[in-house]
């Protein structure tokens, strides 16, 4: 399995850049780091830019919800996710469907520029 991962602060949010394949395994680590980042640096702005080669499979979205959960992932969150391959934008949609219907944060957005906008912005 080929991915890339990189997580960093960058003042008013933090920024995930995560490229390859991708499996539930991979999600662990990405969300346990982006919560213990966010923890450390006292923002709960993420920014999720991904590419991605093969997707989680469809079951794996359901685990979201409790990995969520058990990282303490909730509504002082904001997170919003851009899915720049078709391969990987059906699976982030059903995800982002099964967290609003649990009450957990995380939007797609289509482009970088339309998530930070809504990401950044004062509400």
């Amino acid at each position: 399995m080929h991915n890339k991962l990189e997580i960093t602060f960058e003042g008013d949010h933090v920024r995930v850049l995560s490229e390859g394949d991708k499996d539930f395994a991979f999600s662990v680590k990405l969300w346990t780091d982006v919560s213990e980042l966010c923890r450390q640096q006292d923002c709960f702005n993420v920014l999720g830019i991904a590419t991605t080669n093969s997707p989680l499979e469809a079951v794996e979205g359901y685990d979201h919800a409790r990995l969520f959960r058990d990282l303490g992932i909730d509504h002082k969150y904001r997170i919003a996710w851009v899915e720049k391959s078709d391969a990987g934008r059906d699976i982030i949609e059903f995800i982002e469907t099964v967290l609003s219907n649990r009450g957990l944060p995380g939007r797609l957005f289509e482009s970088v520029e339309e998530a930070e906008d809504w990401l950044l912005r004062s509400d």
